[in-house]
């Protein structure tokens, strides 16, 4: 299939001379896509962080989050305008505004193609432009990626933490009904910690616990928590499900597979469990 450039998109008389192309990536805290999709704030401050070099140095900023999934994929994040540039480095020096009314309906809902090469992440647009092709354009704005379902849950503590907070309801839906067991692990070292959601407490309450306190009061994982720092902690600890249930399910039955999983998985002897 023939590409479609991404200059059949940009509104008459546009100069990419005038801009600089932000291609926002991970900052091994972040996704940007997440922030482009759940803080409109947070999003700004990335648009106004000022490095070594005044590398915002033209009027406009043509902003695009990379995808988790595909570091080719880049979700349009808007317009900005520099108002002012200070000079405080390693700060979020620069004043931007948004500039709606340029490409304005296609923020968060259009997926730009572009294989980045090199590590510089700000580029003057006319040397881009000519790999820049249309990839999709969303229906509706993107808000974060879809609930995969319950076998399909491999995600960090990072992640659910957006989730949590945006109270996504495909997720919140899909979960806050059901009670499972469920395995934690160290993408680093492969020690995992196994536990369970039961009572009147279901999976989505149980894991947006977690979200809020890092930790959700269990000891050993207070003490990885202490180990590697919150930052590093987040982006390596990763949830997923065991088995679910519904709600009618007994406790009992709850309770004896998450041992058998703590069997199986050798949790107490070589993972963060402590009973």
């Amino acid at each position: 299939m023939e590409t479609i450039p991404l200059t059949s998109l940009l509104p008459e008389g546009f100069d990419p001379e005038q801009y600089k192309v932000h291609f926002a990536v991970w900052n091994e805290i972040e996704h940007p896509i997440d922030v482009l999709a759940t803080d409109p704030q947070e999003w700004r401050g990335w648009n106004s962080w000022r490095g070594v070099n005044n590398d915002f140095n033209r009027e406009f900023i043509f902003s695009v989050a990379q995808d988790k999934h595909d570091a080719t994929l880049w979700l349009f994040g808007g317009i900005w305008q520099v108002l002012e540039r200070g000079l405080e480095q390693q700060a979020r020096s620069y004043t931007v505004a948004p500039r709606d009314d340029l490409m304005g309906p296609f923020i968060r809902r259009l997926w730009i193609c572009h294989k980045l090469t090199g590590r510089n992440t700000r580029r003057k647009m006319e040397t881009v432009l000519p790999t820049m092709t249309l990839s999709s354009i969303l229906e509706e704005s993107f808000t974060g990626d879809p609930f995969p379902g319950h076998d399909r849950i491999n995600h960090s503590l990072a992640d659910l933490q957006v989730v949590v907070s945006r109270a996504r309801a495909d997720w919140r839906i899909a979960l806050e009904s059901m009670k499972g067991v469920y395995v934690i692990h160290d993408k680093e070292t492969g020690q995992r910690y196994v536990g369970s959601a039961y009572g009147d407490t279901g999976i989505w309450q149980r894991w947006a616990t977690y979200a809020d306190t890092l930790h959700g009061g269990n000891t050993g994982l207070k003490t990885l928590l202490a180990e590697k720092g919150e930052d590093c902690y987040r982006t390596n600890i990763r949830f997923a499900l065991l088995e679910y249930w519904s709600m009618r399910t007994d406790d009992g039955h709850v309770l004896q597979r998450e041992s058998y999983w703590k069997d199986v998985l050798q949790a107490r002897s070589l993972g963060h469990n402590k009973n």
